[in-house]
């Protein structure tokens, strides 16, 4: 597509980029029908440059929390997406508008934070954003809060990384099996290993601070 990258640049660069964490939703994730994505996409194939900027609005927050999964860095997770935006955007004309877009699309999210973080020299210790995790106790205890914050960021910190983007990807994005295993390219067999073996160690590593709050 001509100009594909400059019109990326441009539309990612008018998208909003939200001062506080975005809240993960409380059920699954899912940026509007396959119907209206697969409009906006045919919309943008044809030159339509704002139909991409509603793609891009529509999934930033998504694509960046998939980043950080991979990356934990937020500032580098939010240039991933970028790269990941760009990248569809030019591969576009590729998209199969019988399949969801969204799954599309965060593979290729994926693929760029997984490339960024190779590319990387230097890995900075930030870790995974809280709002990746969400959740959370009682709104009254602070202090708890912020512990369990705390915990639940260094726990997934403990795992490897694709099984942490999967278990992000089913439990905090809500994603199938089926789709997370096209996102990352695996078997689906793998993925429910995956998560299975993510939400165990989990349990394992937060189980002394269950017993703590009790």
């Amino acid at each position: 597509m001509p100009g594909a990258g400059a019109a990326a640049r441009a539309m990612l660069a008018e998208a909003p980029r939200p001062e506080a964490p975005v809240q993960p939703p409380s059920g699954p994730a899912r940026m509007g029908s396959s119907e209206d994505d697969a409009a906006l996409v045919a919309r943008t194939v044809a030159g339509d440059r704002a139909a991409f900027g509603v793609l891009v609005e529509r999934y930033t927050g998504q694509a960046r929390r998939v980043a950080r999964a991979v990356l934990g860095d937020p500032d580098d997770a939010d240039d991933a997406a970028q790269d990941g935006f760009l990248s569809a955007l030019v591969k576009l004309a590729q998209y199969d508008a019988r399949r969801p877009f969204g799954p599309w699309l965060m593979r290729i999210v994926a693929n760029a934070a997984t490339d960024r973080r190779r590319r990387r020299t230097v890995r900075r210790a930030e870790p995974l954003d809280p709002s990746l995790v969400g959740g959370g106790p009682r709104p009254d205890a602070i202090a708890v809060r912020s512990e369990l914050g705390e915990r639940l960021r260094a726990a997934l910190k403990e795992l490897p990384e694709r099984r942490r983007t999967a278990v992000v990807l089913f439990d905090v994005e809500g994603y199938s099996h089926a789709e997370i295993a096209g996102i990352l390219g695996i078997p689906e067999g793998t993925v429910r290993s995956e998560v299975f073996h993510a939400r165990r160690r989990l349990r394992t590593l937060l189980a002394d601070w269950k017993e703590q709050v009790r």
